[in-house]
């Protein structure tokens, strides 16, 4: 199976079903054939062959889906880019990735311009709208000079489905390979949970950059039902879309979910009649805030836990096993659920070697979901795959039943409003200023974002700067959402024997009283 398998089996089966709904206009499974089709050609025109990688900038629109399927149809590898990257920050997967073609919204072709000069693999720049800048294609006149026939290029399913780039925890991102065969499984894995009929409508208003946001198109394209696309996160549109809009089934992230309940004032009075299921997952979640989207939607919930190199998801915690926590067993809101069809789990010491039931390790999966590899990193995909099984750096363990509970990250990872934040990568910013003598960055509790990114900072003798001051040096060259949102100054940082910073103990006073854990 490839990607655009699901889209040509519908396209021909249901040619006027709806396929993806983006800012009141609609497009069908046959209309949607042909505009895959048609950038599929237009990327082969480009003289791209099997294998060459594109990049891609944008927020969730119509033309982000039909990439993925063209992609497909052309043998051509997408990498998605996080739109809320700092320009340099790209340059640097654009230039790992080797892309050859750049495909941007208007809003960010200024920040692709800014890097350019560095970007001498990237052959052809398309803008996907508005005042089409100097240097840039327009995407509409670049795509209809091509034919709406199928390119007829043999796919094989176990190539390259998209690279897509997981956060580095040295500053440096790695490109996760996925292929088809390892998509379409997880899809498969995932039908038993996520089932949606082809006359309902999936809310995606997650980034289509995401794991998450991809594989919710993708479920909603193999059952041939309708992608509905929100470019942005507003509450307010988000709860009318869910009231009004005939949607089934929607992906939040728990920030998100927080924000509907605090930000909307009439979303407990409104009807979700047509809404049967909640997803979220990819950061803590509050019992008290769970509880209460149970009650205000009145949908079914799942969990799922899972990551970049693992397509999206391995374990979910079921409709079923949320009301048996509501009903008996309260700990099971805090699981990250069973392992999906097909997916096995095993907890391990750090000699690799098994642990018994309910105490703590690493977790680490197996099953036919999993990445190739990390592009061009021979040595982190051996670590990651050793002798076949995902080493996915989380800290959990497994109860007599097979739930999994998430405890910890090997590696500190900060998660805030579903995001990834390596808290090595913000201390390499702050030690970069001229006045910190030492730093550590952790992760604190946040009603908002589930975790907050906080820098702690010692600094240099007879230095001075501000909290306001170092905040505006890391948004300078990081992302806004890996920039501290507070600093604390001390004197100096805990640290062992060996000279390492004990986090443990700096996290203790502001998580006294939270129960930590990882949706």
């Amino acid at each position: 199976m490839r990607l655009h398998d699901w889209l040509d089996f519908h396209a021909r089966e249901t040619p006027e079903a709806e396929f993806v709904y983006f800012q009141g206009s609609s497009v069908s499974y046959g209309e949607g054939q042909k505009s895959a089709n048609r950038l599929a050609n237009a990327l082969l025109a480009e003289g791209l062959a099997q294998g060459d990688r594109i990049a891609i900038a944008a927020k969730n629109c119509t033309e982000y889906a039909l990439l993925y399927f063209a992609c497909s149809k052309a043998g051509i590898v997408p990498v998605p880019l996080n739109y809320r990257l700092a320009p340099a920050e790209w340059q640097y997967i654009i230039d790992d990735s080797e892309a050859k073609l750049i495909i941007a919204g208007p809003e960010f072709a200024e920040g692709v311009d800014s890097i350019r000069p560095a970007l001498g693999g990237v052959k052809r720049f398309v803008s996907l709208g508005g005042e089409i800048p100097a240097g840039w294609s327009s995407y509409s006149a670049w795509t209809e000079s091509h034919g709406v026939h199928d390119p007829g290029i043999e796919i094989e399913s176990t190539a390259p489905a998209y690279q897509m780039y997981t956060s580095g925890t040295t500053g440096r991102p790695k490109g996760a390979i996925v292929t088809h065969n390892a998509v379409t499984s997880n899809v498969s894995q995932l039908l038993t949970g996520f089932f949606i009929q082809r006359d309902e409508r999936y809310l995606i208003v997650v980034p289509l950059y995401h794991a998450a946001g991809a594989s919710a198109l993708f479920i909603t394209t193999a059952c041939g039902a309708c992608t509905y696309l929100q470019a942005d996160f507003i509450p307010q549109e988000v709860v009318r879309a869910l009231s009004e809009e005939r949607i089934a089934l929607t992906t939040l992230v728990p920030a998100m979910i927080q924000a509907l309940l605090v930000m909307v004032p009439d979303v407990a009075k409104r009807s979700y009649q047509s809404l049967r299921q909640l997803a979220y997952g990819a950061s803590p979640i509050s019992e008290e805030t769970l509880r209460r989207a149970i009650q205000v939607f009145g949908c079914d919930f799942v969990q799922g836990y899972g990551m970049t190199e693992s397509t999206a998801v391995l374990t979910l915690l079921t409709p079923k096993d949320h009301e048996r926590a509501l009903k008996e067993k309260r700990e099971l809101l805090r699981s990250a659920g069973r392992p999906i069809l097909g997916t096995e789990l095993r907890i391990v010491d750090p000699a690799g070697e098994p642990v018994p039931t309910g105490t703590p390790g690493e977790i680490t999966a197996r099953g036919p979901q999993l990445m190739q590899g990390y592009w061009n990193l021979e040595d982190a995909t051996r670590r990651t795959l050793e002798h076949g099984w995902l080493h996915t750096d989380d800290v959990g363990c497994v109860d007599e039943e097979g739930y999994l509970y998430i405890l910890d990250r090997v590696k500190d990872m900060i998660v805030s409003g579903g995001e990834n934040v390596y808290p090595n990568e913000v201390e390499n910013v702050l030690f970069s200023h001229p006045a910190v003598g030492d730093a550590a960055v952790i992760g604190v509790p946040d009603e908002r974002w589930g975790e907050a990114v906080k820098g702690i900072v010692v600094l240099r003798e007879g230095q001075t700067a501000t909290e306001e001051e170092l905040r505006e040096f890391c948004r300078s060259q990081l992302a806004g959402f890996k920039v501290p949102k507070s600093i604390d100054f001390v004197a100096e940082l805990p640290r062992n024997a060996t000279g390492k910073v004990l986090k443990t103990e700096l996290r203790k006073p502001y998580w006294a009283g939270h129960t930590r854990g990882v949706a």
